[in-house]
Order: structure tokens, then C-alpha cells, then sequence
């Protein structure tokens, strides 16, 4: 045994097991959570929150959307605790089971034309519910990846989760598509878009049989044997608390997402704005931008194993946000080829220089025995103050505005300048050894040994 295996958990390592669960896993789950962004977008200002003002509608029907974000650093510091102390497989089937739970519950409700205000109010209750309990989703899955991943691949397998994620949102617009080009408007609005949410119990069913199947992973059964942690929260907010700032500020990237599914799906389709795309027309944007991301993400994470985390994050965050300003500016000119190059390489290409990265660099941020706190409370934090930018989009620059590409994307591009600088101030994680991650002045691997310790995991793996 050499010193550096020493820094490794002994135990068996299920790599390639523990990146399809946490790949299945986040595909189904977040299937559940982008179905309801893309029915906010599409369909709820008209039928949730009917109103004689149509900005106000929109506003409404965004903001409900990021309601769901406002309750994940609640769930964060719930999930984040008890992944810490019972385990990345028990987190991660309490995170299913709530979330397909709540979902099918949101195509049972009543509209507001049937029940007035308790329509909305119902919706509210369902969209925290699903805020919390994805907010221990990607902190889970990425953890029990990298545990169970060997030196020096660490950033390949756990970009997977992401990989997972980008499926989940072709589905939930893949399912949309179908309906919208086989329904009226007025049945789709009526209860087509029931549909997607509904069909969440076998989201529920297979994931939970797929998750329950992976074994937890050599890292925390080391750290168990040592005893379980008492109070993983407070040791990552007083030991870690930079660290948590660093990625608070990284987290705010998801601004690329919100404009790119959120606010430009209001922009384009909702009649107040004037754009006119049609909903069948806009929905194949995104789904072609996520099949583009899936395809690259395993890619970019292996590359981040070669040559560190901190600079395809940086690269790929202003990019996307340069690129943001193209995207809506399609848009504004109704060009749906423009659009569709731009998105493409905004969100399909560019943007995975973070989103393909971080499941890796976050979680290595800290050490075992507080990894899924740190991660999901400061992730989620960033996330949720992202999350409220479409209905501040939808303020500032409102159906009417004749400038809403430049403000939108001044905004999105000043959010990626501080996601950047956060990741450029962070430590290098790619080549510390598992044992010894989130410690104070934890050695990293000469580059010569490194190579040669990957290159021992990538021939094992054949």
C-alpha cells in the first residue's frame, strides 16, 4: 500500500453503479421540478393567476416559481444534516419520494376559475414542498459519486448528475411538446398540461427501485466507523464558511438557466410581450440546447480532471454570459434560427464549463464528514437568489419595454462576472486525495504522480 492509496477509503467502489443512479435519479427528479417551470412559463398566468393586468400575471406565475427556491436552504440545512449523518443513499430517497409525491399533486389542483385564491395558495404549498426536497437532490448525488469514484476521475463520473439534470429537462419539454402540438389551446389550458404532472408516480416508482439498489458509499462508511458526525451544519458554517461564500457566489450561474428556460420562454410566447413565438416552436429551443449539453457534459468533466475546475468555470461562466445578450436579442426579432445557434452554444456548450464542473468542485470544497451541508446549504442559497430574477426580469423590464435584451443581459453578464470571481479566488481541488479534501493545507498530488495515478483509473476501467 503506497502512501498515496493511504488517502483513499478502502471499501468497494461502485463508479460506474453510483454515476447511473445518480444520473437516473436526478433525470427523474428533475423532470418533476422543470415540468412545473415550464408549465409557470407556458400556462399558469392564465390559469392560476387570471388578472386584467398581464404583466401582473406573469409576475405571479414566475414568482411562484421562485417560491420553490426560497424553501431549499431550508431543506438544505434538513437534507444536508441528515445526509451527513444517515447517509447519501437515505438522503437521496427521501428527496425522490417528496418530490414525486408534491408533483402529482400539482396536476390534481383545482384552477382559479374553480376555487379563487385557494388555487394559487394550494400551488405556493406544493412548490416549497418541491423546493425542499430537491435541495438535497445534486449535494447527494454528487457526493455519493465522488465517494465512490477513483483518483483522478473524480470530476468525470460526478459530472453525471449534471449530465442527469440536462435529460431531466429534455423530458419535462419533451413531454410538453407532444401535448402542445396535438391540443387546442383551450384543451391544453383546460387539462393537457395536467399531463406531465401526473404521469410523475412511475417518476417515483423507478426511481426509488434504481436508488435503493446502490450501496453507501466507502468515505462515509469510514467516517460512520469513526462516529456519526453531531453537527455537520455548524462544522461547515464555522470551518468552511469561505469556502460556502465562494460557492454562494458561483451558484448565482444558475442566471444562464433563468434566462435561458425561464424568462425567455414569458419573453417569447406570453402575448403581452409581442413576441409571438408559439409554445410548440419555443419549446424545441431548450430541448435542443440540453441534447447539445448532454452530449458534452461527460466531456468537459474529464477535461477538468486533466487540467483543474476553476478554469472551465470561469471560461464557460462569461461566455454564457456574453452570450446572453444573443439569445434574447433572438428572441426580440423573432428568429427562431438564430435563436436555436445561440442557444446551442450558450447553454448546450459554454455554460457546461460551469454547470459540467461544479458537482466535482463544490463537493471537494469540504471534507466527508460535513461534504453534503456545505454543499447543498450554500448551493441552494445561490440558487434561490437566482431563482427570484424572473419576476425581477419581468419587473424591470416589462411587456412593453423596447430594450429588455440589453437590460436582461447586462444583468445576467454583471451575475456570471461574480460567479467567476469567486471560482478564480477558490482553491484547486483536481489532484488532493479523497481522505484529504476540505482540510487546512491539504497536499496535492504532483502533477508526473497524478497523471500516472489517472491513467491507472482510466486503463482499470477499461
Amino acid at each position: 500500500m503506497t502512501a498515496a492509496t493511504a488517502r483513499e477509503p478502502f471499501g468497494r467502489h461502485q463508479s460506474r453503479t453510483a454515476a447511473a443512479s445518480g444520473w437516473i435519479g436526478s433525470a427523474l427528479e428533475y423532470y418533476d421540478f422543470f415540468i412545473y417551470a415550464t408549465a409557470a412559463s407556458l400556462v399558469f398566468p392564465q390559469i392560476f393567476f387570471p388578472s386584467s393586468n398581464p404583466t401582473v400575471a406573469i409576475v405571479a406565475s414566475l414568482a411562484t416559481y421562485g417560491v420553490g427556491y426560497v424553501a431549499r436552504p431550508i431543506g438544505a440545512f434538513v437534507l444536508g444534516h441528515w445526509g451527513d449523518t444517515h447517509g447519501r443513499k437515505n438522503v437521496l430517497l427521501v428527496c425522490l419520494v417528496l418530490m414525486g409525491l408534491s408533483t402529482m399533486a400539482v396536476g390534481l389542483l383545482p384552477t382559479y376559475a374553480q376555487v379563487g385564491v385557494w388555487a394559487p395558495v394550494l400551488l405556493v404549498v406544493l412548490r416549497l414542498i418541491q423546493g425542499f426536497a430537491v435541495a438535497g437532490e445534486i449535494s447527494g448525488a454528487s457526493s455519493m459519486i465522488l465517494e465512490h469514484a477513483p483518483f483522478g476521475r473524480r470530476g468525470y463520473f460526478a459530472s453525471f448528475t449534471l449530465q442527469g439534470v440536462q435529460a431531466g429537462q429534455i423530458l419535462a419539454a419533451a413531454v410538453f411538446l407532444p401535448l402542445t402540438y396535438a391540443l387546442p389551446n383551450d384543451a391544453f389550458a383546460a387539462w393537457g398540461w395536467r399531463v406531465p404532472f401526473l404521469l410523475s408516480v412511475f417518476v417515483l416508482v423507478a426511481g426509488y427501485i434504481i436508488r435503493r439498489e446502490v450501496e453507501e458509499t466507502p468515505a462515509f462508511a469510514e467516517e460512520k466507523g469513526q462516529g456519526v458526525p453531531k453537527a455537520p451544519v455548524l462544522d461547515a458554517l464555522i470551518n468552511h464558511w469561505p469556502d460556502m461564500l465562494r460557492i454562494i457566489c458561483m451558484a448565482l450561474m444558475n442566471v444562464i438557466p433563468v434566462v435561458a428556460t425561464i424568462f425567455g420562454a414569458a419573453y417569447a410566447v406570453q402575448p403581452a410581450y409581442g413576441v409571438g413565438m408559439g409554445k410548440s416552436v419555443y419549446l424545441w429551443i431548450p430541448v435542443i440546447g440540453n441534447i447539445v449539453a448532454v452530449i458534452v457534459i461527460p466531456f468537459v468533466g474529464d477535461l477538468s480532471d486533466r487540467i483543474g475546475r476553476r478554469l472551465p468555470i470561469i471560461v464557460g461562466s462569461l461566455a454564457a454570459g456574453l452570450l446572453s445578450f444573443a439569445y434574447l436579442y433572438a428572441i426580440s426579432i423573432k428568429s427562431v434560427p438564430l435563436a436555436f445557434v445561440i442557444s446551442i452554444l450558450m447553454w448546450g456548450v459554454v455554460y457546461q464549463g460551469y454547470n459540467a464542473v461544479y458537482p466535482s468542485f463544490y463537493p471537494e470544497l469540504f471534507p466527508t464528514r460535513a461534504r453534503v451541508s456545505g454543499m447543498a446549504i450554500a448551493q441552494n442559497i445561490g440558487t434561490m437568489l437566482t431563482a427570484l430574477l424572473p419576476a425581477f426580469f419581468a419587473t424591470v423590464a416589462p411587456p412593453g419595454s423596447s430594450n429588455v435584451p440589453l437590460t436582461i443581459g447586462a444583468l445576467a453578464f454583471a451575475v456570471t462576472i461574480i460567479a467567476s470571481i469567486a471560482a478564480w479566488s477558490a482553491r484547486e481541488t483536481y489532484r488532493v486525495h479523497l481522505n484529504d479534501l476540505g482540510e487546512p493545507g491539504a497536499p496535492e498530488v504532483g502533477k508526473a504522480e497524478y497523471d500516472r495515478l489517472r491513467a491507472q483509473s482510466v486503463g482499470a476501467a477499461g
